[in-house]
């Protein structure tokens, strides 16, 4: 009878210790398993890479931590339709060639001044912008004008337009010979071929030189 109890209290202790171990080696949702699969789900670094506009995604945790394909700004790239356009260029054309400008001179609006026209003879529009060179010659010697200090103007022509420039200089009211120019050598803004025309003025002999100054092309209009 001892026996037989003690046999079936043996088999009971063992039961309970195979149950126990049963448990201990059972998952466990709240323990190390399920940190280890939080950490492959959001731990992971998503890959530095282009943005599809451009930019550079910055480099963060994946998953709702880490930053779009498209982290890069727009801001700072160059847009489709950056730089020059194609209507960028000047819409007054190139700059006025000596070669396709006529020249004349006209009395202007008071003593001691003279325009020179200048007449778009070209097939295309164009434009000037500063002041001309001008030299006036004669068996006196050359003389250079200088820039006066009037606002310079762009101005465009078209074929057959005219604009013109005012030369000032001081005329000879002193009763003496004075000193006589017989020719101005012309050269327009931004230009290095000149044009000589006929142009006739006199002037004072004055102690440090002649006061011919002249204007922007189109100043004044």
């Amino acid at each position: 009878m001892r026996s037989r109890t003690a046999r079936w209290s043996l088999s009971t202790a063992v039961l309970v210790v195979a149950g126990m171990t049963l448990t201990a080696c059972g998952p466990d949702s709240s323990g190390a398993g399920s940190s280890a699969s939080s950490s492959s789900a959001s731990g992971g670094q998503a890959t530095t890479g282009q943005s599809a506009n451009g930019g550079q995604a910055t480099t963060g945790g994946g998953g709702s931590g880490g930053s779009s394909a498209t982290g890069g700004s727009a801001g700072t790239g160059v847009s489709a339709g950056g730089g020059s356009g194609a209507s960028g260029g000047s819409a007054a054309g190139a700059a006025c060639k000596t070669a396709n400008l006529s020249f004349s001179s006209s009395g202007g609006m008071a003593q001691g001044e003279v325009l020179i026209n200048l007449k778009n003879v070209g097939p295309t529009t164009c434009s000037m912008h500063g002041f001309p060179g001008v030299d006036l010659k004669g068996r006196d010697g050359t003389e250079s004008a200088t820039r006066s200090t009037m606002k310079v103007p762009t101005v465009t022509l078209s074929p057959g337009q005219t604009t013109d420039f005012t030369l000032h200089y001081p005329p000879n009211n002193t009763g003496g010979s004075g000193v006589t120019f017989t020719t101005a050598v012309v050269t327009p803004p931004n230009e290095t071929q000149s044009h000589t025309m006929p142009l006739g003025i006199n002037i004072p002999v004055t102690a440090g030189g002649p006061n011919i100054t002249v204007d922007p092309v189109g100043a004044g209009k």
